[in-house]
């Protein structure tokens, strides 16, 4: 189950790339959808807690298991934080941090590529497939 969350967490970062460049206007509908309401705030979490498990148990058979490792529980923890809070908050932070991601959604999306290509490249690389 780990191996497949990091696999589809990698590729999706990958494809949202391609969606960006695409269909830009369909990229960020689907960046503006996040911590809209109480559901998609606890949807989001309970996805990001469970590839930053993923990562975290993975990350011993990856390349560069320490920073897979690290990158994992952050994960975990930020989330959990979030958790914490009422969804209002993280939509308001939203709020603020939305239009900038806008502006510059090409720039972000070639950073989720890379990050993609990163977490693939950690998985294969490691042996995590073997």
């Amino acid at each position: 189950m780990s191996v497949v969350a990091a696999v589809v967490f990698g590729l999706s970062l990958i494809a949202f790339t391609g969606v960006a460049f695409a269909k830009p206007a369909r990229a960020e509908r689907f960046l503006t959808a996040f911590a809209s309401s109480a559901r998609t705030h606890y949807i989001e979490q309970v996805f990001r807690i469970l590839i930053g498990a993923a990562l975290v148990v993975l990350s011993s058979t990856m390349w560069q298991p320490k920073m897979f490792w690290l990158f994992g529980w952050a994960i975990v923890v930020s989330s959990a934080a979030l958790i914490c809070v009422p969804w209002q908050w993280h939509d308001r932070l939203g709020e603020r941090l939305r239009p900038m991601l806008v502006r510059h959604l090409k720039l972000y999306a070639v950073g989720a590529f890379a990050l993609g290509v990163l977490l693939l490249y950690g998985f294969f690389a490691g042996g995590g497939a073997a």
